[in-house]
């Protein structure tokens, strides 16, 4: 199941994945926060009137608005791993490269407990998701994939109508719209997409209809 919560003045969809199933009384589930942006109080209540325990915090990449609430999760959860793309590993650390300098802020977030690569696989109380390289918006940007259920949180790749910003530093337009049809348009078109802003979409809607990125 995944839950979203908006958050910030940017409105940063930030996500609770967790798999239902566990019957009161018994041992608190894990889940995951991917992404947390400004503000994460909601999304922190959550948790814990769920009785969960997050396994980690994934992020999708390390923009300022992605990971400006992660001091206050592990705060919260005290001990949770960060884990990011090793491309964007410094960036945590270092206001220039997360854009909040750009923003008159200086916002440095703890981490990461270990960095991510193409390929591999994260597991979620007996659920795998797959780790996608999605670059683009972002040089360290992945998609996390559950293939099973088809279902896909895709950072800043891709929204409803439309592509993430490219003209961050960083960022390249030719490498989004790559990371967009080899990487999102390859997925069964039923897949549900859940961006880091607006409303979810599909593989289909998007292959057919996406203004920036037309499917091959």
């Amino acid at each position: 199941m995944i839950e979203t919560f908006t958050l910030g003045e940017f409105q940063t969809n930030c996500y609770l994945v967790r798999v239902p199933g566990a019957e009161p009384g018994e041992t608190p589930g894990a889940c995951w926060i991917v992404d947390a942006g400004f503000g994460p109080e909601r999304l922190i209540g959550r948790v814990k009137e769920l009785g969960l325990r997050p396994a980690a915090v994934v992020l999708t990449h390390a923009h300022v608005d992605h990971i400006a609430g992660v001091g206050e999760v592990l705060r919260a959860f005290p001990g949770t791993p960060v884990l990011v793309h090793h491309t964007e590993a410094a960036w945590l650390n270092d206001p220039l490269l997360n854009l909040s300098a750009m923003m008159g802020m200086a916002v440095t977030a703890p981490g990461p407990a270990r960095t991510l690569r193409d390929g591999e696989e994260l597991e979620l109380s007996g659920t795998r998701w797959r780790v996608l390289h999605t670059p683009g918006h972002s040089p360290g940007g992945i998609t996390l994939y559950h293939a099973a259920s088809r279902q896909a949180l895709v950072g800043d790749l891709i929204m409803a109508g439309s592509v993430g910003r490219f003209d961050f530093p960083g960022s390249d337009g030719q490498v989004l719209a790559q990371s967009i049809r080899r990487r999102i348009y390859t997925l069964p078109e039923e897949t549900t997409l859940y961006p880091g802003h607006g409303p979810r979409t599909t593989v289909g809607r998007e292959r057919r209809t996406n203004p920036f990125v037309r499917g091959e």
